[in-house]
């Protein structure tokens, strides 16, 4: 039961980021995971077991969308000073000023949990 509920959620989320706009067709990404239009920056941030997969990500300041994948475990993320929560895998869309935001883990992931952080710098 909980399975379907999470799928409907996903399902749910998905229908919602694509009435709002949330595909971006134009714009290419690069190697950091964010696009290269004009219509806001896109962070990828893949978490495994105690740790995301880069400890920096760097985007300028305006809308910013961080999609969160699920590589190993079960985790969320926070950006400290932000609108920006996640519980589980999915996306998230802010507008940003620049400055240094802290990223943590929101969901407590094992023994190593308070070391998954992470730093998100808007230019």
């Amino acid at each position: 039961m909980k399975k379907l509920l999470l799928g409907m959620m996903t399902l749910s989320l998905a229908l919602v980021l694509a009435a709002c706009g949330g595909g971006n067709d134009e714009g290419s990404s690069n190697n950091d995971g964010e696009t290269a239009s004009g219509e806001g920056e896109t962070v990828d941030i893949t978490a495994s077991n105690w740790q995301f997969d880069q400890e920096e990500y760097t985007v300028p300041a305006g809308e910013v969308t961080i999609n969160l994948t699920n590589e190993e475990g079960f985790h969320g993320i926070e950006v400290e000073g932000t609108d920006i929560s996640l519980d589980e895998e999915g996306s998230a869309t802010a507008t940003l000023e620049p400055g240094e935001y802290t990223i943590r883990c929101s969901v407590m992931c094992g023994t190593g949990h308070d070391d998954m952080v992470a730093t998100l710098i808007v230019e």
